[in-house]
C-alpha cells in the first residue's frame, strides 16, 4: 500500500456510548468523521435527535432512551469541536498515532 495513501473512514461505523472529550483529534473521531458530518447535517435540516440517534448512531431512543440522548450530545458536540478546532489536526497530518 502506498504510504501517502490515506485511509477512508468507513461510511456507517458503530458508536461507543460517548464520543472523545479529548484536546487532541483522536483515531476515533477519524473512523467517525462521516458520523459526525451526518450529524450536523440533520442538526441543519431540523431533524428530531430521536430520529437522528435511531439513524445516524443506530441507537433506539424507545428502547434505551438515556443511552440514546447521552450518545447523540456527545457526538454533536464533538462534531461542532471538529468544525471549530478539531479539523486542524486534520491539516496538520491527522491524529497522533
Amino acid at each position: 500500500m502506498n504510504p501517502s495513501r490515506k485511509i477512508r473512514p468507513p461510511l456507517d461505523p458503530d458508536v461507543d456510548d460517548v464520543a472523545p472529550d479529548s484536546p487532541i483529534l483522536t483515531g476515533y473521531d477519524e473512523q467517525h468523521t462521516v458520523t459526525y458530518m451526518r450529524l450536523l447535517d440533520a442538526e441543519a435540516d431540523g431533524a428530531d435527535w430521536e430520529e437522528a440517534a435511531k439513524i445516524v448512531l443506530h441507537i433506539d431512543p424507545v428502547k434505551e432512551p438515556a443511552r440514546a440522548r447521552r450518545a447523540w450530545e456527545s457526538h454533536l458536540a464533538r462534531a461542532k469541536w471538529m468544525t471549530e478546532t478539531g479539523y486542524r489536526f486534520y491539516l496538520r497530518g491527522g491524529a497522533p498515532h
